[in-house]
């Protein structure tokens, strides 16, 4: 295997894993993670900027107002999706939250119809259609709507929406979002302060040590994504990021005992057979694709 598809398997190994990091942190307040979370990310990739040599070249690419208004938009939907996620591993839905990555792929396909007019084949509508069954299914066995799979799943799709029209690559993108987010977190950190409610530095090494991690296990993953998507075709990118949610499935009915009964796994069961068809799809009109192109060079002009 290249180097792109270790740096896939990294990144979708170390994104799996993370509820495992955030149950270190279940002491302190979800907002307080996540605010620290955007704060020390910021601080690493603007490091890696200034270390790179890149720090000028992000400085002239941020500068036009519209790159602004689209990493304003971006960097409060991964605010939202960083928040919810963090909340729900530590309140006890790991499993629904690897559902809501699960459906993340359909979520976005569904977008790309409504927003950018892409046409959808025949058979792509079938996994689409099968994974709404399989939600309208857990809401009714649930007697609500999932809504923590639903939020992480719609706020992370319109994400992927705006950085399909964003100017940036996946590096400059989060380092400006975080920037963003950055000045409006830091007066809750500092407020947090003001009323002795904040964790860092008051509640232990080992907690202040973990809340600064929480930039690396951010910036680090983002890091091998973007080298592996310079790497390898999007369709193997597209398989390689079930790697995530699998694992978090696994952590959260293995390792934390959250509940899966017969009425879940047949709920899930529609989705991923839904997955299936949407990868087993996907792969054939990429094969065909590719025999029809070298069957068209091949051919005498």
């Amino acid at each position: 295997m290249n180097k792109g598809v270790w740096y896939g398997i990294g990144a979708y190994a170390a994104w799996g894993v993370l509820p495992l990091f955030w149950k270190l942190l279940q002491h302190v307040p979800a907002l307080q993670i996540v605010s620290h979370r955007i704060v020390w990310s910021c601080v690493l990739l603007c490091a890696a900027l200034v270390f790179s040599g890149q720090w000028r070249e992000f400085r002239s690419a941020i500068r036009q107002p519209r790159v602004l208004g689209i990493y304003l938009g971006a960097a409060a939907l991964i605010g939202v999706n960083w928040f919810v996620y963090v909340w729900a591993v530590n309140a006890g839905f790991i499993v629904e939250t690897s559902l809501g990555y699960f459906i993340n792929p359909l979520v976005s396909v569904a977008l790309g119809v409504l927003f950018l007019r892409e046409r959808l084949r025949p058979w792509q509508w079938v996994p689409i259609g099968l994974a709404t069954i399989g939600v309208l299914y857990l809401t009714f066995i649930y007697g609500a709507l999932p809504w923590i799979a639903l939020t992480l799943a719609f706020a992370f799709g319109f994400y992927g929406l705006l950085k399909k029209v964003a100017p940036l690559g996946s590096f400059y993108g989060l380092t400006l979002e975080t920037a963003i987010l950055s000045p409006l977190v830091l007066i809750y950190l500092l407020a947090m302060e003001w009323t002795g409610e904040g964790a860092f530095l008051h509640a232990g090494w080992l907690t202040t040590a973990l809340i600064v991690g929480t930039g690396v296990v951010t910036s680090v993953p983002m890091l091998l994504f973007a080298s592996a998507a310079r790497r390898i075709p999007l369709s193997l990118v597209g398989i390689l990021q079930y790697i995530a949610p699998t694992l978090q499935f696994l952590i959260g009915v293995f390792v934390y005992d959250e509940p899966f009964d017969v009425q879940r796994f047949l709920g899930f069961g529609i989705i991923w057979i839904a997955l299936l068809i949407f990868g087993i799809e996907g792969w054939l009109t990429h094969r065909a694709q590719r025999a029809r192109g070298t069957f068209e060079r091949q051919s005498p002009a």
